[in-house]
C-alpha cells in the first residue's frame, strides 16, 4: 500500500476535529466551491477507500425552489457528492493524479431510498472499484444514522 501521509502532509492541516481534511484541504484537492462543493470533511481514507462527510444546512441554495415549505435535498446533488469523494479519492490514492481535473463520466444503478432533510448530517463512502489509466470506476453510498439513504457506480476521468 502506498503511503498517503506525504500527500496529506501537503495539504492544509484539518481545524475540524477528528477529520482528516477539513473544507480547506478540499478546496486543495478539488477545483469545486460554494455552492457546488459538496463535502464538508474527509473523515477516513484507506486502501481504495474514503469516507466523507456532508451538513445538510437550512441555508442551502438549492432549498429556496425545491419543494418550498417541504424542502428535500436533490438527488442529483448527491449524486454530486458522491461524484466529489470519488475525485478526493482518486486524487488522493495515486500521487501522479494530484493537480489534475475530475471530469464525470457516468452513474449507473443509482437508487434514492430515503429523502434528505434540511439538518441532516450526511456520510459519504466511496470505493474504488477498477482504475484503468486515469479513467476510475467506483461504488458510493450516502448513509444517514447508519441508514442507506443513495447509491451509485460511478465513473469519472482525471484530466490534466
Amino acid at each position: 500500500m502506498r503511503s498517503l501521509d506525504g500527500i496529506l502532509a501537503a495539504l492544509p492541516a484539518s481545524s475540524t476535529e477528528g477529520a482528516l481534511l477539513d473544507r480547506a484541504g478540499i478546496e486543495a484537492l478539488l477545483p469545486h466551491r460554494d455552492p457546488f462543493l459538496m463535502l464538508d470533511a474527509v473523515l477516513e481514507l484507506g486502501d481504495g477507500e474514503i469516507v466523507a462527510q456532508k451538513r445538510i444546512r437550512p441555508d442551502e441554495p438549492c432549498f429556496a425552489g425545491h419543494f418550498p415549505g417541504d424542502p428535500i435535498f436533490p438527488g442529483v446533488l448527491q449524486i454530486e457528492a458522491m461524484a466529489q469523494a470519488m475525485a478526493a479519492l482518486m486524487t488522493l490514492s495515486n500521487p501522479e493524479f494530484r493537480g489534475r481535473r475530475p471530469l464525470f463520466l457516468g452513474v449507473d444503478d443509482c437508487r434514492f431510498r430515503k429523502p434528505v432533510r434540511p439538518g441532516d448530517d450526511l456520510c459519504v463512502h466511496a470505493k474504488i472499484l477498477k482504475i484503468s489509466r486515469n479513467i476510475g470506476i467506483c461504488r458510493a453510498e450516502i448513509r444517514m444514522d447508519g441508514n442507506l439513504v443513495s447509491g451509485a457506480t460511478l465513473r469519472a476521468s482525471l484530466a490534466p
